[in-house]
């Protein structure tokens, strides 16, 4: 993910086509461990496309993905094959998402 976060920064930056050593620079300016073998990946796979493109086709292809709550709706179901084990399946969801909020808020 940190790869392709560099890969952003360098195109808005203006590099149209950023190298892997425009992508380790990025990544060394903020202390993180730069892994060649993603980075060479991630250029090999967005070699000669246009980033906007890109962006658009990631968004469709992430509509296409089912909220937890509606996929976790669905397995119950289908695994339990009932009504009451998805809803008790839903229940169990909401609980631990209360149990992760901490009391706090990243804006507080």
């Amino acid at each position: 993910m940190k790869e392709i976060a560099a890969y952003l920064l360098a195109v808005l930056g203006g590099n149209a086509n950023p190298s892997a050593q425009d992508l380790n620079h990025i990544l060394a300016s903020v202390g993180t461990e730069v892994d060649d073998a993603k980075i060479e990946l991630l250029l090999s796979q967005v070699m000669g496309k246009d980033l906007t493109e890109l962006i658009a086709v990631g968004r469709e292809k992430f509509a296409t993905i089912p909220s937890s709550r509606a996929a976790l709706t669905v397995t119950a179901t289908e695994v339990g094959g009932d009504e009451a084990g998805a809803a008790e399946a839903n229940e169990e969801k909401v609980e631990e998402e209360e149990d992760d909020d901490m009391c706090f808020s990243l804006f507080d």
